[in-house]
């Protein structure tokens, strides 16, 4: 089992920036899991936005995240970082991050994900 936890949301201009922390409980070990964001704003399905691989080796991205948003790792803190630029307001939405027990893929879907955190609310007004 493991307990994941959101941070760093909020509300943003357009244009703006924000960086989502995803962090694992204390002794609990994420550098077995592949991890990923996904998002869900109000009356929608909660969609993918980015993933990476155990090591950080490869990573994905949903085409409306391309280009705006990085995700990154650090093993030796048991954290998964999302940086996002250039908000828009359709980012509006609750993200959420997923750890995958597939740890050398890149995984899309939510069924392919095992733990989830609670979520943290971003808000990008025009």
């Amino acid at each position: 089992q493991v307990q994941l936890a959101e941070s760093g949301g909020g509300m943003v201009q357009a244009g703006g920036s924000l960086r989502l922390s995803c962090a694992a409980s204390s002794g609990q070990n994420l550098n077995t899991y592949a991890m990923g964001w996904f998002r869900q704003a109000i009356g929608k399905e909660r969609e993918f936005v980015a993933s990476i691989t155990w090591n950080g080796g490869r990573t994905a991205f949903a085409d409306s995240a391309k280009g705006r948003f990085t995700i990154s790792r650090d093993n030796t803190k048991n954290t998964v970082d999302l940086q996002m630029t250039s908000l828009k307001p359709e980012d509006t939405a609750v993200y959420y991050c997923g750890a995958s027990i597939r740890k050398y893929y890149t995984a899309r879907l939510t069924t392919e994900y095992d733990y989830w955190g609670q979520g943290t609310q971003v808000t990008v007004s025009a």
